[in-house]
């Protein structure tokens, strides 16, 4: 086990790498001049050459990555253009709100998600089954956007019980983590019953039937099990997705987190904030999807991770 660890440590690095540099020709590649942004709108034509030395923006662009790049090896992204504060600090100040929120609108969802998906699979064919799938496809296909102002809109403002705009209480998250987990337990809830139904089919379950032996025995030693291993898979790639893909939620409830940053970051054109948002965002995916891997033995010790 810890020899794989090690080696999947390993090999992100060039996966890193190679990031990064896109990373930084795309940010690159963006209009506008960082050394104005950084100097103001209204400084001189002395001012904004003064801070294009100061950034480093003289240099060549192959300097400039390479020293963009130590600087994160050292734990290091540079400085904000609007507050001139260290975007490590700017970025740690806003990971904790999106993290809760995240946390938040995956644990509810998962829980709704897989016994949706489970109840759906041992009514197959049933009403239930139809009801629960039509309010699943109905989870995915309205966009969280919507969804968050209607909750405002006929949930928020007519009772006045739950906050609409930033994070000043626990009751606060209430609202964005159901907006933000109501297409994770939909995308959730129908993988969970196909994974289901799929090892249901399998020959050792049928056996085991054959067996006499009790059918819950049955559904939860033997189905859910095995049926755990692709659902794992989609919980990490989901909460990958809650943490980086939280922006639009962020935006409809005023929550100061890491989307809420990401945008604010792009209308002012605060390139090392971009940059380093980005960067976590690649690291965070790659985490997960090593936790998920370490999660397989855990739920089916017949694994062995090489």
């Amino acid at each position: 086990m810890l020899s794989y660890v090690v080696r999947r440590l390993l090999e992100m690095i060039p996966v890193l790498l190679v990031v990064s540099l896109l990373v930084f020709a795309f940010i690159k590649l963006l209009p506008g001049d960082p050394a104005r942004v950084y100097a103001g709108e209204d400084a001189p034509i002395e001012a904004i050459q003064a801070a294009r030395v100061q950034l480093g923006l003289d240099k060549p662009l192959p300097q400039q990555y390479f020293h963009w790049l130590n600087g994160l090896a050292h734990g290091d992204m540079g400085i904000t253009y609007r507050t001139r504060q260290p975007v490590t600090e700017v970025i740690a100040k806003s990971f904790m709100p999106t993290l809760w929120l995240a946390l938040a609108g995956f644990a509810w969802s998962v829980v709704l998600g897989l016994l949706v998906g489970v109840v759906s699979a041992l009514k197959r064919g049933k009403w239930q089954d139809w009801t629960l799938m039509s309010l699943a496809i109905g989870g995915i296909s309205v966009p969280p956007f919507w969804l968050g102002l209607l909750l405002i809109q006929f949930v928020a403002m007519p009772f006045g019980i739950f906050s609409v705009s930033g994070f000043n209480q626990p009751s606060d998250i209430i609202l964005p983590a159901f907006t933000l987990g109501a297409s994770v337990a939909a995308v959730m809830a129908r993988f969970t019953r196909s994974a289901f139904l799929e090892v249901a089919q399998e020959d050792y379950v049928r056996t085991a039937h054959s067996k006499g032996l009790r059918a819950r025995l049955v559904t939860w030693k033997h189905i859910m099990r095995n049926a755990l291993i692709p659902v794992i898979t989609m919980l990490g790639l989901q909460f990958g997705f809650l943490l980086g893909g939280s922006i639009v939620v962020e935006r409809v409830f005023s929550w100061p987190g890491l989307g809420w940053l990401l945008i604010e970051s792009i209308q002012t054109q605060d390139q090392p904030v971009i940059q380093g948002l980005v960067m976590l965002f690649v690291l965070e995916f790659i985490v997960i999807n090593l936790l998920v891997d370490l999660l397989y033995a855990v739920v089916n010790p017949a694994i062995r991770l090489r």
